[in-house]
């Protein structure tokens, strides 16, 4: 396998470690280098043996494909039927759409590695694999406050609900959500490109993830590192505690109602967004939020396995299982098709 990097000064002084075959040098000591330019960089994977190899390839192909589906599916039934026409069915399409680019960002290579065992992707590829789930993540987050936002005034201020949440105004929470994505994370990705990178250019993950791709420089990261804090607090702990004091105030309301069955009705309207929202963040607080030294290196790839590849089929599982007006739409679309073919 031939690796093309291009070296200009002197290689770094220190001990090496092998991995799985790998050259990997001591990170602890300190790198000398005039300049490096790195051309591409070596995804290690999963290294197991080629029984697990198979079932992974598997389970994460069928995961995959359903992810499509049932996203596509959501996407399709909300414009099919006029009664999805309403703020929570929009934005719930634009959380299928972020999904959607998530899951197509990281599977079909991930499927490669585990097939050829690693993977090799140029290093503008590795950073546009970076932005992509960057701001597909950013986006969903201000997604699901946004979704909160709507349940709350729906429950809280149902009398002024329509004139806030009209069509346009959908529209543009919707353009926002993802604009401030594409901008925050490209002055991110941006930062991190700048960096110079002296390798190795070997990157053990299955995806080009910010911090393993700091691990790759020689410049002082110490900026893009609180830049990175600073754009977590923002578009992640700002978020989500505007869900939680939308949701307490929702909560609260719903205590008020006195008939058991209105309280039932009531918290059925967002229970779906609620399992939604803890599911996302549970997976994001044992991706990034725990301590990972000291962590096995399986152990976080499967953390991030789950919460790149598995929480995107959620959202349709949830929505659609728990939805009885999406059940009836899907027989009532396919009714359509087959009667359609007979004739």
């Amino acid at each position: 396998m031939v690796v093309e990097i291009e070296l200009h000064g002197f290689y770094p002084a220190g001990p090496v470690a092998m991995f799985q075959g790998h050259v990997l040098p001591d990170l602890n000591v300190p790198l000398k280098y005039n300049q490096t330019i790195i051309t591409n960089v070596t995804l290690l994977g999963f290294q197991s043996s080629k029984v697990v190899h198979i079932f992974l390839f598997a389970l994460i192909l069928v995961i995959y494909l359903s992810t499509l589906c049932g996203n596509l599916l959501i996407i399709t039934l909300v414009s099919y039927n006029s009664n999805f026409h309403t703020p929570m069915y929009f934005f719930l399409t634009q959380l299928s759409l972020s999904d959607l680019i998530l899951s197509t960002d990281i599977c079909p290579n991930l499927l490669y590695i585990v097939v050829q065992e690693d993977g090799i992707m140029s290093f503008r590829g590795c950073m546009f694999q970076h932005y992509i789930f960057a701001v597909t993540e950013c986006s969903e987050c201000l997604l699901l406050t946004v979704m909160a936002y709507d349940r709350y005034l729906a429950i809280c201020k149902p009398l002024h609900y329509t004139s806030i949440m009209d069509k346009l105004s959908c529209i543009k929470l919707a353009v926002i959500s993802w604009l401030l994505g594409i901008i925050i994370m490209m002055i991110s990705t941006v930062t991190i490109a700048c960096l110079d990178f002296c390798g190795p250019n070997i990157i053990d993950h299955f995806f080009c993830d910010a911090l393993p791709l700091l691990n790759l420089s020689c410049s002082d990261t110490f900026v893009v590192r609180v830049e990175m804090i600073m754009i977590s607090i923002a578009v992640l702990f700002i978020p989500f505690l505007c869900i939680i004091i939308s949701y307490s105030n929702v909560i609260f309301t719903i205590l008020k109602i006195t008939s058991a069955t209105g309280k039932q009705k009531t918290f059925s309207t967002c229970s779906s967004h609620l399992t939604v929202v803890s599911i996302f963040y549970v997976a994001l607080i044992f991706s990034y939020g725990l301590p990972s030294r000291g962590q096995l290196s399986s152990i976080s790839k499967l953390q991030s396995l789950f919460y790149t590849v598995g929480t995107p089929l959620v959202n349709p599982i949830i929505y659609s299982l728990r939805n009885k007006d999406m059940k009836l739409t899907f027989y009532k679309l396919v009714g359509n098709f087959v009667n359609l073919y007979d004739r």
